[in-house]
């Protein structure tokens, strides 16, 4: 049995100061604070932990550049806990059967073996390559290994993860497509349509075979598309499909942002979809995909020969959520909920309560100022992981 604690702080939804009660891994209670106004002013916020269904890597660190060292993956989950990430899904692109396979083993590994990983990681999300191989929907995915679907390669791949493996971004325009998607959604893994090329009418049929995702909604497209129907319009009008998206300033222009945030409203959700450079100095790099890329002062991430093509997202889910507020896109707990509470509930993560009774004891204490979220603290399963100041 874990000691309770009790949090002063102030609800990031409500603005009130309450007290926050944990123990055992959990939130007991929750219960207003009336104590003098002059020490209200002084307390921090209190948010639930933010969870990031598609990263990449994070501060040089790559999930798709093999090998993983030892070591690796649970280095990046630590330091996403100072990011106030408490649940990510590390994300393995489209790469060789041995590759995937590789990076699959490589991070079940981590969660067997280091504490961090196996809290941090609420699962691994396959990008691929079950994709569109047309340019523009392949994004900068490799053609070379681009590939139907293939429910054998997947199991292999599958059990090389030890089952963690729980979403699948993929492209239903393949021919068996709407199968390969049922025997994904009857094994417990959430199907995402991304990267496509699919048509109305097959991704209407993806939905009813059970996929449940957008990934990255408007990004990995063709730049082109027939005003009426497309992929992304049809995505769109399927109210049974959650969207993805990318908030860094950059991906997507605020009035695309808005709309989709209208039609989907509490299925519309935050991703970073952040790349390995996430976190590291502005400057020009060398990476093992874009080649030569450019991190602008700004977090603008671009190829280093044309300044107007994106190289991925360099961006963490605070400052997507401070994009979303400051251009009066959502209201602030909004914008925080698509980033923590609902891709939990769209998971059915044991943190999907957020800050109610019962609910798991992920949560982050902070301070907002005209810089933005000052994260103060990290805590997951109700254990302080990260503090200001801190290594």
């Amino acid at each position: 049995m874990g000691n309770p604690a009790t949090f002063a702080a102030i609800h990031y939804a409500s603005s009130q100061p309450v007290f926050v009660e944990v123990e055992d891994g959990l939130i007991r209670s929750i219960r207003p604070h009336l104590n003098d106004e002059n020490e209200h002013s002084t307390l921090p916020v209190i948010a639930p932990g933010l969870v990031d269904l598609q990263i990449n890597g994070y501060a040089g660190r790559d999930f798709n550049n093999p090998p993983i060292a030892d070591g690796m993956v649970a280095d990046v989950i630590r330091l996403l806990w100072r990011e106030g990430v408490t649940s990510s899904y590390p994300t393995v692109i489209t790469n060789s059967v041995a590759a995937i396979h590789d990076g699959m083993t490589a991070i079940a590994h981590a969660c067997d073996r280091d504490k961090a990983a196996s809290r941090g990681i609420a699962g691994i999300h396959l990008e691929g390559p079950f994709i569109s191989p047309d340019d523009g929907a392949r994004g900068a995915h490799s053609r070379e290994h681009v590939r139907p679907p293939d429910w054998d390669v997947f199991r292999r791949w599958q059990d090389a993860a030890n089952g963690r493996i729980r979403i699948v971004t993929m492209s239903p325009e393949w021919p068996g497509g709407a199968d390969f998607i049922a025997k994904c959604a009857s094994s417990g893994v959430l199907v995402s349509i991304g990267h496509t090329a699919a048509t109305p009418d097959q991704i209407r049929d993806a939905v009813q075979a059970g996929a449940r995702m957008s990934t990255h909604l408007g990004n990995g497209a063709h730049l082109m598309l027939p005003r009426h129907p497309n992929y992304i319009w049809e995505q769109l009008a399927q109210d049974e499909l959650w969207s993805c998206l990318i908030a860094d300033g950059f991906h997507l222009p605020d009035q695309v942002l808005k709309v989709v945030m209208k039609v989907k409203g509490e299925r519309a959700v935050l991703v970073s979809d952040a790349v390995s450079l996430a976190g590291m100095p502005p400057g020009t790099y060398s990476t093992h995909v874009g080649g030569q890329v450019v991190l602008t002062s700004s977090g603008r991430l671009h190829l280093a020969e044309n300044e107007k093509l994106l190289a991925g997202s360099a961006r963490m889910l605070l400052n997507g959520i401070e994009v979303l507020t400051r251009r009066g896109l959502a209201h602030f707990a909004d914008a925080w909920e698509m980033a923590s509470t609902r891709p939990a509930k769209l998971m059915a993560l044991p943190a999907a309560g957020g800050l109610t009774a019962g609910a798991r004891a992920d949560f982050v204490l902070f301070r907002r100022n005209s810089e933005g979220v000052q994260l103060e603290c990290t805590y997951k399963d109700g254990e302080c992981v990260w503090r200001r100041g801190e290594p």
